[in-house]
């Protein structure tokens, strides 16, 4: 198990990428905050996790709130002692055409983006000083040649990276790596863009080299628990596209 004994916090945990991600490291043998909006949701990540064996716990967690990042983490510490990785995924998506994007949608991506990111980062921060790992969540949304519509989302997706990048570099010496994933995977987001864009969706599906889309727990959430161990122990301030081979970040 190259996990076993790590607490990982991971936000949005509840559904889609976030869930396979928890239940990834939990079988890796990592105990399991499962925080998410939604208290019925993370609880019932939780109960997954304990039925395939693992020890997990659902904490009901708005990103939004620097009050409730706060008791998410005395939380996850008063259950678990630490926490040893921070997986931010918890993310409101402000798509759109630039003049159908609201002030208040895109206020809504950026506080439960960016903000909660650099918000949680640095109160996780003393728990994962000495060999702690951070993941945050990006999107390939901003690397695409067309951006009508995605361009908010990828504003504050990139913000993201930008805020990994510099912990990655001021943090290493503290022993914590911090690294960014951009994945496609079958989250209930993705399903719904999918079944109403059905002609859309047909031709990105076909952009993607493997002509598939990835698979939360077993393509995403495992790359995370690699990306977690000490086999990666020497990847830091990465961006890596979990996608099929979609995207040139270069």
């Amino acid at each position: 198990m190259m996990l076993e004994d790590k607490v990982a916090l991971i936000t949005g945990a509840g559904q889609g990428v976030g869930r396979g991600i928890a239940l990834a490291l939990a079988a890796e043998g990592a105990r399991i905050v499962a925080a998410g909006r939604t208290l019925s949701k993370v609880e019932d990540a939780a109960k997954e996790i304990e039925g395939r064996g693992g020890r997990a716990l659902g904490v009901a967690c708005d990103v939004k709130d620097p009050a409730s990042l706060e008791r998410c983490v005395e939380t996850a510490v008063a259950a678990f002692g630490t926490v040893d990785i921070l997986v931010n995924n918890a993310q409101e998506v402000p798509l759109g055409l630039l003049d159908q994007v609201s002030d208040d949608a895109f206020e809504a991506g950026w506080q439960s983006g960016p903000l909660a990111t650099f918000r949680l980062m640095k109160l996780c921060r003393p728990h994962l000083a000495g060999g702690g790992v951070i993941v945050n969540l990006a999107s390939t949304a901003a690397k695409r040649w067309d951006a009508s519509g995605f361009s908010a989302y990828g504003a504050v997706k990139e913000a993201i990276r930008a805020i990994s990048r510099g912990a990655a570099c001021e943090w290493a010496k503290d022993g914590i790596r911090t690294n960014v994933i951009l994945p496609h995977a079958k989250s209930p987001g993705l399903a719904w863009w999918i079944e109403n864009n059905p002609e859309e969706s047909a031709a990105f599906i076909a952009s993607i080299p493997q002509q598939r889309v990835g698979e939360c727990e077993q393509d995403i959430g495992r790359f995370v628990a690699l990306l977690c161990s000490d086999a990666a122990g020497y990847v830091n301030g990465q961006s890596i596209a979990v996608d099929g081979g979609q995207a040139y970040m270069g």
